[in-house]
């Protein structure tokens, strides 16, 4: 059969593997967004395929995803061409009807044809499965070969870190690692931590005449998260600054779930009225962190900047309790937490001062529509990475950090604490009102209403 196909013997394809072009089109989904079992039922793979492709190359494509060229046949003209013979088309006929030459399609059913048969045979699989096999051009790893380069960029990732006197600073006793994606809430490795573009573009600088002692920021990543590179071990990702054990594409990577956030309750669709103050009664909310799953929720009224602060104690259970996945929010700051809060404090508000709610997009408000329906307060949510959408109530964050700082237990402070700490703030008086206080702004504003309602009665 060599005589005959003038080729060396090939081992057995069996079942042949997915094609380069699905993989392709896979990896395309991947840099889309798409998670991966997604990606390849889009495919037309299964979901475990996917996840399998994205864990064995660290979450990289190991093929260009640029179009084809069209300098080598494609799948779709193989199947042509396996359906042409069976009507004993004539090898002219056939580059004839691809645009291909001759010659082209003579090499593609000599060369590519099945022989397990004993005879050859032409099926467009078993040819796309050898063409595939014939195209690789495998080649070392600069870091396999190069031992200097890869000392020099291990110890950058992984090197110790010393004390001024050269004694090594070993840090905390990291867990022993265990191929996690993002290592969360424990005490990671010290190391000399360099990231890989930083290693790439210091190796000029060291070693300006030495050209071997040259590799890419991007190789480097392959080297770290694919599987079977054999430069670097996978557990030095975690030297990395994110520690991922995946690579994760930007557009997944910016995403969130955020599916309480419909286009109904954008900013943008937040009255007019709300954007030049003249009308009270439209405020801005978020939450302040504290330690051990402590916060305190913030309320500013953007025309007075009259500011409420709501009290969200733990619930029952908390640090006893085991977490439970999809359980309820013990640290006092879930759904239904945050919801029961803001209704009875803005309860207490006339109707006039009840307009709209401006918040972030936290999940701890995704029964805002259950609070519009409690309170008739309109709920509507900024724009991702836009602070300056609720300026007003970052202003005020920032003035309550004075009392209750970043990396305290705000677990500590009972409701009568903040509200003592809403009326210092409340009593403060500010430039942007002419220095009135936001309580005396409030004031006025009520008596002016009142006034209005009496003289349109009478």
């Amino acid at each position: 059969m060599t005589t005959r196909t003038g080729r060396p013997a090939m081992r057995s394809p069996g079942r042949p593997p997915v094609r380069r072009d699905v993989e392709r089109a896979f990896w395309s989904k991947i840099a889309e967004g798409m998670a991966s079992e997604d990606a390849a039922i889009a495919c037309g793979v299964s979901g475990p395929v996917g996840s399998r492709w994205f864990r064995e190359r660290g979450g990289m494509p190991s093929i260009r995803l640029g179009p084809s060229s069209g300098r080598y046949l494609s799948f779709a003209e193989r199947e042509k061409i396996a359906l042409l013979r069976t009507q004993n088309v004539g090898v002219r006929e056939i580059a004839r009807r691809l645009g291909r030459s001759p010659s082209t399609i003579s090499r593609e059913l000599w060369h590519t044809a099945a022989t397990r048969g004993g005879r050859l045979e032409y099926r467009a699989s078993t040819a796309q499965w050898k063409a595939e096999l014939m195209a690789r051009r495998p080649k070392t790893a600069k870091l396999i070969d190069n031992d200097r380069l890869r000392d020099y960029v291990a110890d950058r990732l992984a090197g110790v870190i010393r004390r001024s006197d050269g004694t090594p600073a070993s840090g905390p006793v990291a867990p022993e690692w265990k191929g996690r994606h993002k290592p969360r809430h424990q005490d990671r490795r010290w190391a000399t931590a360099w990231s890989p573009e930083q290693i790439a573009h210091r190796l000029p600088v060291d070693f300006p005449e030495d050209e071997a002692m040259r590799i890419s920021h991007e190789a480097i990543y392959r080297a770290l998260y694919v599987q079977g590179r054999g430069a670097l071990k996978r557990e030095l990702v975690t030297c990395l600054r994110t520690g991922r054990a995946l690579r994760v594409p930007r557009v997944r990577a910016r995403q969130r779930a955020q599916g309480h956030v419909t286009r109904e309750v954008m900013i943008s669709e937040r009255p007019a009225e709300a954007d030049d103050r003249a009308v009270p009664g439209h405020w801005e909310g978020d939450l302040i962190i504290g330690t051990d799953r402590s916060a305190i929720g913030t309320l500013v009224e953007r025309t007075t900047r009259f500011t409420m602060l709501l009290h969200l104690p733990r619930m029952a259970g908390y640090g006893i309790e085991p977490r439970a996945k999809n359980g309820p929010a013990l640290a006092g700051y879930g759904a239904e937490a945050m919801r029961d809060a803001i209704t009875t404090k803005i309860g207490t508000l006339p109707d006039q001062l009840r307009r709209s709610l401006t918040w972030d997009r936290g999940k701890e408000l995704a029964q805002h529509a259950q609070l519009t329906i409690d309170t008739g307060l309109a709920v509507y949510f900024a724009d991702p990475h836009s602070p300056w959408q609720r300026g007003t109530n970052e202003n005020t964050n920032g003035l309550l950090r004075q009392y209750f700082p970043k990396g305290t237990d705000l677990s500590r402070w009972n409701s009568d604490d903040l509200e003592a700490v809403a009326t210092a703030l409340n009593g403060r008086p500010r430039k942007t009102l002419a220095w009135k206080t936001p309580a005396e702004a409030l004031e006025e504003h009520l008596l002016s209403a009142a006034q209005a309602g009496v003289a349109t009665t009478g």
